[in-house]
C-alpha cells in the first residue's frame, strides 16, 4: 500500500464554516471527474500534514504552515493500494485560491451543515461491506471522500466516535 494524504481545509466564508472539495480533472489517468479532497502521495520522509499541505498548495495554490494543522481522522485504505491520512487543517479566508487545471476541474467551498445529513448505504455483490454514498449536490460522494467526510461529520459536528475503515468504495472507484 501507497501511504498518501489529503486535507480537509476548514475556510470561513459568506455561508460560515465550510471546506475546499474538488472534482478532480477530466482528463487525468486515474479517478477523473471524482469528488475529492485535495490530496495525493506522500513522499518519501514526509509526514500526512507535510504531503497534505503540500498537496493543497500544488491543487489550490493554498499555502499553509504546519501550525495550520488541527488533527488527524483515520487512515482510510482504499481498493486502488492507497492508504489515506485525512490531515484537518485551518485555512482562514482562502480567498486566493489557483486551482491547477492539470489536477482539478471544479473547486468547491461546502458550508459544513450541508454535510450534517444521514448517508445512504449500498450492498454490492463484489463484496460483503456497505457502500457508502453521502448526499451532496443532489449528487452521492463515495468512498473513499465520502467515508472521510463522514468520519469528520460524526466526530467533529455530532461528537460521536465513528469508525468508516469497514465502508466499501463502489467498484468504480477500485482501479
Amino acid at each position: 500500500m501507497t501511504a498518501a494524504a489529503v486535507a480537509i481545509a476548514l475556510v470561513d466564508g459568506p455561508d460560515g464554516l465550510s471546506f475546499l472539495l474538488t472534482r478532480r480533472a477530466a482528463g487525468l489517468r486515474r479517478h477523473a471527474g471524482q469528488w475529492a479532497l485535495p490530496g495525493g502521495r506522500t513522499d518519501d520522509g514526509e509526514s500526512a500534514g507535510e504531503a497534505a499541505r503540500r498537496e493543497l498548495a500544488e491543487e489550490l495554490g493554498l499555502q499553509l504552515a504546519a501550525g495550520d494543522e488541527l488533527g488527524m481522522l483515520d487512515d482510510y485504505a482504499t481498493r486502488s493500494g492507497y492508504v489515506i491520512t485525512p490531515v484537518v487543517v485551518w485555512a482562514g479566508a482562502a480567498t486566493e485560491l489557483t486551482p491547477n487545471p492539470d489536477e482539478v476541474g471544479e473547486v468547491h467551498r461546502v458550508p459544513l451543515d450541508l454535510i450534517d445529513v444521514e448517508p445512504r448505504f449500498v450492498t454490492i455483490p463484489e463484496s460483503d461491506a456497505p457502500v457508502i454514498q453521502l448526499p451532496l449536490f443532489d449528487r452521492f460522494v463515495h468512498a473513499p471522500t465520502g467515508a472521510v467526510l463522514h468520519q469528520f461529520r460524526e466526530v467533529v459536528l455530532r461528537g460521536r466516535a465513528t469508525r468508516v475503515a469497514h465502508l466499501e468504495q463502489p467498484v468504480f472507484a477500485w482501479r
